[in-house]
């Protein structure tokens, strides 16, 4: 099998990929410091662990439409309790991206290494959140519909490609920041974490919002409907849609024109080809 050099270097080269390489290069020649080295290492080791049972409990919770959960508060304070894990989410999620809850995240680590961790800080909070809000939702025990045979193989199927999609788009936002990794690596590495510059490849050639269109996505494509889900599905579409406008306003005041640019180029959440009105073949009937 011959190796294309070119195709290689260029996928080296990709700013998604060259970033991540950098951090594992310089976290696996660390400067000496070995209390600086072991609270990377235990924050890391935290982030992601909490992160993999976030996704975890997302997806088996979705797949069974909020069915099956941990949570048992009594009815009906139970809906009361599941619109507070909802609610909880955005809320904090926004609060912490404001430059107040940027200062916050810093301080949270105690010590010199708190901004240098606030990036896995951010991840390490966001997860918890998730875990907390499809961990402990109490199901109210109601199922509209449940898909059975080939409806239930193809719904699976697109569940599967919508999830496939949250994790393209988030490598092409950049891994290292989505996953927390960019925060606890560079401590390590104890360089200066460096952001990935404004994404515009993948999935951001298409949409501007990717990430939160995929997780709509989730929201929609799961084989079990009950009363849990509907509301889960409906008020995060809702979110999907409205927050990302906060984050583009950061956007345009970190990057000017350039963002303007790439606004006016590319759809918000939609792509062009699926905007485009279905034109009749020339000589067709009615």
């Amino acid at each position: 099998m011959r190796i294309d050099r070119r195709r290689i270097e260029a996928f080296l080269m990709d700013p998604r990929v060259a970033g991540l390489l950098r951090l594992f290069r310089g976290a696996l020649r660390p400067p000496p410091g070995r209390g600086r080295i072991a609270l990377a290492l235990v924050i890391g080791m935290l982030c992601h662990v909490t992160f993999g049972l976030a996704v975890l409990a997302m997806m088996v919770a979705m797949f069974f439409g909020m069915s099956e959960s941990l949570g048992r508060v009594p009815q009906p304070w139970s809906w009361l309790a599941n619109l507070a894990l909802i609610l909880q989410f955005p809320l904090a999620h926004s609060l912490l991206l404001t430059p107040r809850g940027g200062r916050l995240l810093a301080r949270l680590v105690p010590g010199a290494h708190g901004q240098t961790l606030a990036t896995t800080t951010y991840a390490l909070i966001a997860s918890a959140q998730l875990l907390m809000l499809f961990a402990l939702w109490t199901p109210s025990g109601v199922i509209w519909w449940r898909a059975e045979g080939l409806a239930f193989w193809g719904i699976c199927f697109a569940y599967g490609c919508a999830w496939l999609l949250l994790m393209k788009a988030s490598f092409d936002a950049g891994a290292e920041v989505q996953s927390g990794a960019l925060g606890w690596m560079s401590l390590i590495a104890k360089i200066r974490p460096i952001f990935p510059d404004m994404p515009t490849q993948g999935l951001f050639r298409l949409i501007r919002q990717p990430i939160y269109v995929a997780f709509a996505l989730t929201l929609w494509t799961v084989p079990v409907w009950t009363p849990d889900q509907l509301l889960l599905a409906l008020f995060y579409t809702a979110y999907c849609l409205v927050a990302p406008r906060m984050k583009e306003r950061r956007f345009a005041a970190r990057y000017g024109a350039r963002f303007e640019a790439y606004r006016a180029r590319v759809p918000y959440a939609l792509p062009l080809w699926a905007r485009q009105p279905w034109r009749r073949t020339p000589g067709a009937g009615p």
